[in-house]
């Protein structure tokens, strides 16, 4: 992580100077502030020389800096610090040929180095945005009361399944399923579910496992896992430990369905969804200060799209057997 956090700070820097000429190696004057704990004396000393490019204390300060604590803490000893350096000058050396070999006139590359700009950009907005802990309580109980049908948790339901190619299949099995032991119900599933997970190695009482989904209707219990008939078939099931008395056909396949466990409706009291509702109202305050640099943004600099030209362009598909 620290290495590629390394990369990504050196590429900026080595593009961003693309047109100040290689005798101008150093930070422009508002680059910004030393790192932290360096003097701006010290943060010119130079530490390597790359060509006519110079690698400072305060570049290197700079990368251990914008890594994470833990990333820092493998920089303690003095080995691991040449290391560090060595990476940085294998950095300017890559960016500088890659430059004099025109890679950095690339589409591709140009939108990469974009889009690290567009990181840092808004990265520098979110500094000094409140957080979750600092979300006012009255804010946090209004929403609640503004917002109470979003905390009304409705009937959720696990199931498992075995899954067969054919109906008749399925059919002749099901009357085994229901009547089979929780261990025997592991043991059709693995020996008997075309579906490949089914044989994943998990213990017996979660063979088969789609997981938990909400009724239908209600989009917050989607399983990716779950065709629609599945979900909806599940709500039918008497109680826990049952089987469906009957096969579910999908396009996926059959399935014979067993309930492994139910929660009960449940409305959250304003404690329980305290945390959820300050880190959403957090994200909120956030996301209105990057829309309003934006729109600043575009009005400084007028956008126009040419609709036309943007319908004529064609997105290829790969073939259906394309790398089999």
């Amino acid at each position: 992580m620290g290495g590629r956090l390394v990369v990504l700070a050196l590429v900026c820097a080595v593009s961003a100077c693309a047109g100040c000429g290689r005798s101008h190696a150093n930070p422009a004057p508002d680059a910004g502030a030393p790192a932290r704990g360096i003097t701006p004396e010290l943060a010119s000393q130079v530490l390597a020389r790359v060509g006519d490019r110079t690698i400072t204390v305060g570049d290197y300060a700079a990368a251990l800096e914008h890594m994470d604590q833990f990333d820092r803490m493998r920089y303690q000893a003095p080995e691991r610090r040449q290391e560090l350096l060595a990476e940085m000058i294998d950095v300017y050396l890559l960016a500088d040929e890659a430059r004099a070999q025109g890679y950095d006139r690339d589409p591709v590359t140009e939108q990469e180095i974009r889009e690290i700009l567009r990181d840092a950009m808004l990265q520098r907005v979110r500094q000094g945005m409140p957080g979750p802990s600092d979300v006012p309580d009255q804010e946090i109980h209004d929403y609640y009361d503004q917002h109470r049908a979003d905390f009304r948790d409705p009937e959720r339901r696990r199931v498992s399944a075995i899954v067969l190619s054919s109906e008749a299949g399925s059919a002749a099995l099901l009357d085994a399923a229901r009547k089979a032991s929780a261990l025997q119900w592991g043991e059709l599933v693995r020996a008997r579910s075309t579906d490949p997970r089914a044989r994943s190695g998990a213990p017996a009482d979660l063979a088969g496992d789609l997981g938990f989904v909400s009724p239908p209707g209600d989009t917050r219990g989607i399983s990716p896992r779950m065709p629609d008939e599945v979900r909806a078939a599940a709500f039918e099931i008497a109680k826990v430990g049952d089987v469906l008395p009957r096969v579910v056909r999908t396009s996926q396949g059959f399935y014979i369905l067993k309930l492994t466990a139910r929660t009960e409706p449940h409305d959250r009291t304003l404690e329980e969804a305290r945390r959820a509702i300050a880190v959403k109202l957090a994200q909120q305050k956030i996301q209105a200060k990057e829309d309003e640099l934006l729109d600043d943004l575009r009005r400084r600099y007028p956008v126009q799209i040419d609709e036309a030209a943007l319908g004529d362009v064609k997105v290829e598909l790969p073939a259906a057997d394309a790398g089999r």
